[in-house]
């Protein structure tokens, strides 16, 4: 059995959760925080999240583990047999993290710390993500899924992203971001009501508490050396 290290707060470990779920694959969850020795000790950069496959093997990285998880467990497919499709499929995933979720990281130390962050850095921000907001308007199909007919990888990915875009990037900004991507917004609704989706909402908001702790002891922590 898969065994799936991390933290429920991460978008990186819903996502991978996620795609267990959807796969109908029997895992068990082991909560860790991000740095930590326990962690290191399966993670080489100290991320999460990581799994233990079955046969005993860490694997980290998120994009690493799904594709680790496809290859794997091929029953309930997550991505188009067709080369091109498949590449289509990536190629949304990998504009949305691009010039959607990272840039919005970079605003997340400012959201915890309850202050703005500067102009400049908004700036900077709102140009990457107008630059994905234009990639994905091109791309994205919704029809009803986010590559096509199929309900792909990409669905699940994107999805998990838009909760850092939403949470930090669109409140930071003032900024409805997902609304300037024609069908996004009702995509990630339709994506938001699913079964699954809701058990793993449920389980980042009971697992919420625990994270904001350890987060404000390690502003705390790092404004007292200061």
């Amino acid at each position: 059995m898969i065994t799936l290290h991390g933290f429920a707060a991460s978008n990186y470990y819903n996502l991978v959760k996620h795609v267990l779920l959807y796969k109908e694959l029997p895992f068990k969850e082991h909560l860790i925080c991000g740095g930590s020795d326990e962690l290191l000790a399966m993670s080489p950069a100290g991320k999460v999240p990581v799994i233990t496959t079955s046969q005993g093997v860490n694997i980290s990285e998120s994009s690493v583990i799904c594709d680790y998880i496809e290859e794997s467990y091929p029953d309930i497919p997550l991505y188009p047999k067709n080369s091109t499709e498949r590449a289509a499929v990536r190629q949304i995933m990998k504009i949305a993290e691009l010039y959607f979720e990272l840039p919005s990281r970079r605003l997340i130390p400012y959201a915890f710390s309850g202050t703005n962050a500067p102009e400049s850095l908004k700036n900077e921000v709102r140009q990457v993500l107008t630059h994905g907001v234009t990639a994905l308007s091109r791309l994205c199909k919704f029809s009803p899924w986010i590559a096509g007919e199929q309900f792909t990888m990409a669905d699940i990915y994107v999805y998990h992203v838009n909760t850092i875009v939403n949470a930090f990037g669109a409140s930071q900004l003032n900024w409805d971001v997902l609304g300037d991507v024609p069908g996004m917004k009702q995509w990630n609704d339709t994506m938001r009501q699913s079964a699954i989706a809701q058990k793993v909402e449920v389980d980042r908001l009971a697992n919420m508490p625990e994270f904001m702790q350890k987060v404000t002891a390690q502003i705390q922590a790092a404004n007292a050396e200061l």
